[in-house]
């Protein structure tokens, strides 16, 4: 066996198999097996793997073990000359496999070999070739000097920024998303090491390659796309604690005790400030609008407040009391801004209407509190009324104003349709339509573009020009995506054009032959950077709160009503019991039916007491008809729904 590919999931189903369609491609003649190695994921991947891909060898393990301890399992069962270390959210250019095969064969001094990365845009990765990380190599990227100086040998040697990223190179450390190893140096330096359960891993192995007398190296003839890329968190405080956590069991496993204390130091510095950076960004960032409207609101009531107390509440002279100007107008201030954030006015993107609800529902809660004052604090209602248009007048204008700078994330258009161009010949252009056309997402197709200009449009369908003038063509029509069909175009061809068209304000998204999704942008932790049929509107935070609200709401009137409705269903006694279940979160009144197969592909629910088929009135139903109710259901989510459900199957609330 000439190579052993060796991948480890853990819930990235569909990267996975668009990974495992680029691997299939790259193998091509060439002696290749392919080992997935699943740390219990729950999104159905291995079900995909086994159904798609039955030449995979799979490893599923009951917890999740780890990157180091994964990779370790299947290298060990593995019979390869070589080892590649994948990540399962790349793409292979089609000759990736046997130009980097290649290159070992004619270097064998060559321990391990990495290529360059792009990230979904076809921009490069700089951790595609990366130095050790030294005391003073960290200190200069923890630091900032790195970026401020992204050519230099001494201070970017992080990144070696200094070495042209279109030349082979010789370095210290490769990027485990692509780390290619010879299976003999492997067996001199030992596999990887354990400790590091995620990250770190990749620099430990790299270092004890050229410490047992091997070279690294970097090959820019062949390239991947990885899509987590850059893209990843890393300035939240998870990834600082998980990764310098790491770089501390490096610097205690190799450095001397002198330098690992140094090292430990600068990374315990840079923790604190990292999280600190984090916490306080992220509060100002969340509280800068709320603050602003508020500040505006409070100071146009201060202003108007002794206007109409002596123009029209006391013409003949008077004044409203000191504690209605210092206290009831800064809470009036705060309940319409507590409002507006409640029903989701500060959410991205802005909707006016969800402006309207805050205001109106936030005037009827002061409205409320005023009739419960008692007499000498209710000052004037009529201040309410005009401090209700004001506010609105406030939040509406800085709406409108935000809406004017594109990028804001405020404009009055980001609900219009996102705007696409799609590549590809006829059958899969019509595919790739047709599985825009079923999910919710919202996406107008301006037109379809040749995959070579050589080819003949004779399908009927909208086709603009080539993929020569894409560019044109983006400008023109004014393009937020383009769609690759994978089927008709190679990895090597896409990410050229990707390249070609950088530094224009255009996202890339490809769409894999066969497959009922299309994967988008850099990052896998982004939800919006997926195109897939079976959607996830009950993901989504927002609805899965008001799911949960409802379930409680329901459950407390339904307790209330026990009395009258103990004899209206079946099972009065799991009735009641039902009612505790919910309020206590251990069941959900709507879920999935359970005897509809798979549902890893939906968002995950508590056990619900009905299902979706409880609306309708033939019970025996096909699996494969439940399934897409199922999937109904979570795309198609809403509070309503559950409560239809409920009515019609009310005589099996009492389902055990």
């Amino acid at each position: 066996m000439k190579l052993s590919v060796i991948i480890v999931n853990y819930n990235v189903k569909f990267f996975l198999e668009q990974c495992l369609m680029s691997v299939q491609k790259a193998a091509a003649g060439l002696d290749v097996e392919v080992w997935v190695v699943d740390n219990n994921s729950v999104d159905g991947s291995m079900a995909m793997v086994r159904e798609r891909f039955p030449w995979v060898k799979c490893i599923n393990n009951k917890q999740n073990v780890g990157f180091s301890r994964a990779n370790n399992q299947a290298i060990r069962e593995s019979s390869g000359e070589y080892i590649l270390l994948l990540n399962p959210d790349t793409v292979l250019e089609e000759d990736t496999l046997s130009k980097s095969v290649s290159f070992m064969d004619a270097h064998p001094d060559a321990g391990g070999l990495g290529v360059k990365m792009v990230d979904g845009n076809g921009k490069f990765l700089r951790e595609s070739k990366r130095s050790l990380p030294t005391p003073s190599v960290a200190f200069y990227k923890i630091f900032g000097l790195s970026t401020l100086f992204p050519k230099s040998a001494i201070f970017s040697r992080y990144h070696l920024g200094h070495l042209d990223e279109n030349k082979t190179h010789k370095v210290e450390i490769l990027a485990g998303a692509y780390m290619m190893l010879r299976k003999e140096a492997l067996d001199k330096t030992g596999l990887l090491d354990e400790s590091f359960f995620m990250y770190g891993e990749d620099i430990d192995l790299s270092y004890r390659l050229i410490k047992a007398g091997y070279k690294n190296y970097y090959l820019p003839e062949t390239r991947i796309i990885h899509y987590k890329g850059e893209s990843t968190k890393k300035s939240s405080v998870n990834y600082v604690l998980v990764f310098y956590k790491a770089m501390i069991i490096f610097a205690r496993k190799h450095f001397s005790q002198k330098n690992a204390r140094v090292f430990s130091t600068l990374i315990h510095t840079a923790i604190y400030l990292r999280a600190f950076t984090a916490i306080v960004t992220r509060l100002v960032k969340a509280a800068l609008r709320p603050l602003a409207d508020g500040l505006l609101i409070w100071s146009g009531l201060a202003l108007m407040a002794p206007y109409y107390a002596s123009h029209v509440q006391f013409p003949e002279g008077g004044s409203y009391p000191d504690f209605f100007g210092n206290i009831m107008l800064p809470a009036y201030t705060l309940i319409w801004i507590l409002s507006l954030a409640l029903n989701g006015a500060y959410r991205k993107p802005a909707r006016a209407i969800r402006i309207v609800r805050g205001i109106a529902s936030g005037t009827l809660a002061i409205l409320a509190l005023y009739a419960l004052l008692d007499k000498q604090y209710q000052v004037s209602r009529a201040m309410i009324l005009i401090g209700s248009a004001w506010a609105f007048a406030v939040v509406f204008g800085v709406f409108l104003i935000r809406s004017l700078f594109k990028g804001s994330g405020w404009s009055l258009d980001e609900d219009r349709p996102r705007q696409v161009l799609v590549i590809g010949n006829e059958t899969e252009a019509r595919r790739v339509r047709g599985l825009l056309e079923q999910t919710p997402s919202r996406v107008h197709i301006l037109g379809f573009v040749l995959p070579d200009e050589n080819t003949r449009d004779t399908s009927g369908l909208n086709y603009l020009g080539s993929i020569q003038q894409l560019r044109e063509l983006a400008i023109i029509y004014k393009a937020d995506e383009v769609i690759f069909c994978s089927q008709d175009l190679t990895a090597h061809h896409i990410i050229d054009t990707m390249s070609a068209l950088d530094g224009m304000d255009v996202q890339f998204r490809i769409a894999p032959p066969e497959a009922l999704f299309i994967i988008g942008s850099q990052s896998i932790e982004a939800p919006t950077d997926l195109y897939v049929i079976d959607v996830n509107s009950l993901a989504q935070v927002f609805n899965r709160r008001n799911k949960r609200f409802a379930d409680v709401a329901s459950a407390i009137v339904l307790l209330a009503l026990t009395p009258f409705t103990w004899f209206m269903v079946k099972g009065p006694r799991g009735y009641l019991k039902n009612i505790f279940q919910v309020l206590t979160g251990k069941k959900t009144w709507v879920g999935y039916h359970p005897n509809a197969g798979d549902a890893g592909n939906l968002p995950r629910l508590r056990p619900g007491i009905l299902t979706p088929s409880d609306a309708l009135r033939e019970k025996s139903l096909q699996p494969q008809t439940l399934q897409e109710l199922n999937m109904l259901y979570a795309r198609d989510y809403s509070v309503s729904h559950d409560l239809a459900i409920m009515l019609k199957g009310f005589a099996y609330l009492g389902r055990q």
